[in-house]
């Protein structure tokens, strides 16, 4: 059963999916039918596809520089924590040198920067000026300081001109009434205003978005589970889709809805593959779409479960079949947060130590080059599969591009959209067309 706001777009969605030829009789799909768009998403230089630097980045790995500047993709860097250090210590003493080198680096590598307004000062939540103790990141500012957080949001804006996209905070976080056993959606949407309007007092061209809330979900029977929006995969928490609606209902102004979730269930009870979890992200970017006309982008994207045993072939399939989710339900972007992990031993790392580009990387520079915003999608008909059934190809074309992925850990083949294709156990394949 899906959400009934979602079934309402039924008309929507099905313009935007790709179809699976199921009946080969008078039904069947005709190769190269136009059924929608890539989601245009916020104006401007937007690209889509990209990632957030993390702890360690291309300061640490140089060589890198020349993998990412391939293609011009979306690179989100917080303001403290994730590899910057606290930019104002003391009130109006600025130490910006670690968020210059992190933003230098975006544009030396053609980066779409995205600032991620989250952390905040330690004096900022009630800690002494001057220190910074790491262990209260994800603490929120008091409410006495939120105009001094929006004021800093404002300097920001003035020191990189060259910003256009702007996320306030980071996962709600620091925002949980422990009493009501729920998101604290007013407090949160209280500095949201004070932000919105000093980002678009300084520059009225700047685009800001929130709320950045993960948006979870249940496999099981929970007590929190959504009864509007649920679906194979499980149902969502009832209260991160009360806060979404609070943040619309009351703010200031948005040009853009950012969240972030993964297809895992907090109960970690997954029913079924991991594949059919990516619905999740179809399912909530509907219902989304359905409560404002607002483009949708998923800040953060999870697929994988911890310690997960999958080989690198796998967790790059679900990845791949996860952002031809996002782009069949008309998410407007997708950023892949930067995993940590040691040289040979972080399968969704995005280069290594050498420079080489991996496949996590170049996934995000594949869809930014061949499914940009705007770009026609066109339905496809796969037919003749052998080894499997249709359900295991996961299939996203232009009228240039075609990507295939093998959701399966054997080998299939299978004629898509015209092309005689024979893929590997969890094969993602780009084909020209």
């Amino acid at each position: 059963m899906i959400a009934l706001a979602a079934a309402l777009l039924g008309v929507v969605t099905a313009s935007v999916v790709l179809y699976l030829n199921r009946d080969p009789g008078p039904s069947a799909v005709l190769d190269g039918e136009p059924v929608g768009d890539i989601s245009a998403g916020p104006d401007g230089d937007w690209a889509a596809w990209g990632f957030t630097h993390t702890q360690t980045s291309l300061e640490t790995d140089p060589a890198a520089a020349a993998a990412v500047g391939r293609q011009r993709t979306l690179q989100a860097q917080h303001i403290m924590g994730f590899g910057a250090n606290n930019p104002q210590p003391t009130p109006g003493r600025y130490d910006w040198s670690s968020l210059d080198q992190r933003m230098r680096a975006i544009r030396d590598t053609g980066g779409v920067p995205v600032v991620t307004l989250c952390c905040a000062p330690d004096w900022m939540k009630g800690g002494p000026a001057g220190a910074t103790d790491w262990t209260h990141l994800e603490d929120a500012p008091l409410p006495e300081f939120y105009d001094a957080f929006a004021e800093q949001a404002a300097e920001i804006a003035r020191r990189y001109p060259d910003v256009r996209y702007f996320f306030v905070w980071n996962e709600f976080k620091g925002f949980f009434n422990r009493s009501q056993n729920r998101w604290d959606h007013e407090g949160y949407t209280n500095l949201y205003n004070k932000v919105y309007t000093a980002l678009k007092r300084e520059n009225p061209d700047v685009l800001v978005g929130g709320p950045y809330i993960p948006l979870n979900s249940y496999a099981d029977a929970h007590s929190e589970a959504s009864g509007e929006v649920r679906g194979p995969w499980g149902a969502a928490d009832q209260r991160g889709l009360d806060a979404v609606r609070y943040w619309l209902e009351n703010k200031e102004g948005a040009d853009f809805i950012v969240i972030d979730g993964s297809s895992l269930p907090e109960d970690r009870t997954a029913h079924g593959d991991e594949f059919a979890a990516n619905a999740k992200f179809g399912a909530l970017t509907r219902w989304l779409r359905a409560q404002e006309d607002l483009p949708v982008v998923w800040a953060e994207w999870y697929v994988e479960p911890e310690n997960s045993g999958w080989s690198a072939g796998r967790l790059h399939a679900v990845q791949a079949a996860a952002m031809i989710e996002f782009a069949r339900s008309g998410a407007a972007g997708a950023l892949y947060w930067s995993p940590q992990g040691s040289p040979g031993a972080c399968n969704g790392c995005l280069w290594t130590r050498q420079g080489t580009a991996l496949p996590s990387l170049e996934l995000q520079q594949n869809f930014a080059r061949w499914f940009p915003p705007g770009t026609g999608l066109v339905q496809v008909p796969v037919t003749n599969v052998s080894g499997g059934s249709e359900k295991d190809l996961k299939v996203l074309a232009s009228a240039e591009q075609l990507l295939a992925v093998n959701a399966t850990d054997r080998p299939l083949a299978a004629t898509v959209g015209g092309e005689q294709l024979r893929l590997q156990p969890y094969e993602i394949r780009w084909v020209g067309r």
